[in-house]
């Protein structure tokens, strides 16, 4: 019998990895778990975060999953030593395969990291950067406003780049040649970053990253079988169900609520 692969982020944020996860591993059994009720992570404390994601961790695990996908960039930069106590199954972060293609990416070493007040307070991209790359200059900066943005489904309009045009005049100033979107939801805004920033700049989407650093450790199922879906969220089911079927493309075929408890879940 497989064993799926579980991905949990704090919002719709998550599809983007998996996404690009059900594109190099069509025969995969995938399960999804976004915590619609208490999105956004980024403004909340360290010590918040871990509880979060610690919840949404021991959730899949009742799911006998093979490797959990930590698609949330605040969760990936808090909480994984914390989340490596409670398995042993290989937990992935979308830290490290990001900071990877960034350094292959840089043509004159000054990359720009964007993301929740969480990852760029932890400064987990910069140390990541500069272990594989000491001479790189590391510029983050917060974006808090990016994830709602993208959680209305505001993702190319007026609004969308005036506040993009905010918060990365100063990676202009700062003459950065290569981009970082350190946060999950940030790929759903990949045009108006683009546009802000110009085609010379190079943006490192975390979803492909994760995407690529998986197929290198995991072999993908041959057993001609399509993989199945399982979405959970753990509020507003119907919003979900709408701006997942616009960043995939298609309608849900499983989709459900579960109720938060304080460390574990029962179907609502």
């Amino acid at each position: 019998m497989k064993k799926p692969i579980g991905i949990f982020d704090s919002g719709v944020g998550g599809l983007t990895v998996y996404k690009a996860i059900r594109t190099h591993f069509p025969e995969e059994d995938l399960i999804y778990f976004g915590d619609t009720a208490r999105v956004p992570y980024g403004p909340k404390s360290p010590n918040t975060i871990i509880e979060y994601s610690l919840q949404n961790a021991r959730f899949l695990l009742q799911n006998q999953i093979k490797v959990l996908i930590v698609a949330c960039n605040t969760s990936s930069s808090v909480a994984l030593p914390q989340l490596r106590t409670i398995t042993k199954i290989p937990i992935l972060d979308v830290i490290e395969p990001g900071a990877r293609q960034a350094v292959l990416k840089t043509r004159n070493g000054r990359i720009g990291v964007i993301g929740t007040e969480g990852t760029v307070r932890s400064d987990a991209y910069k140390t990541a950067i500069q272990n594989l790359k000491p001479d790189a200059k590391v510029f983050s900066r917060a974006c808090p406003l990016f994830v709602p943005l993208a959680e209305e489904g505001w993702h190319d309009n007026k609004v969308a780049h005036d506040i993009a045009l905010e918060y990365l005049t100063e990676m202009l100033v700062n003459q950065i040649d290569t981009l970082v979107l350190g946060c999950t939801h940030y790929p759903l805004l990949k045009n108006v970053i683009q546009n802000v920033m110009g085609k010379e700049v190079a943006l490192v989407d975390s979803a492909e990253a994760i995407a690529t650093h998986l197929s290198s450790m995991l072999p993908s199922e041959q057993d001609g079988i399509s993989g199945k879906d399982e979405f959970y969220v753990s509020d507003n089911e119907k919003k979900f169900s709408e701006l997942a079927s616009r960043i995939l493309g298609s309608s849900m075929s499983y989709l459900k609520r579960v109720r938060l408890y304080e460390s574990w879940f029962v179907d609502a």
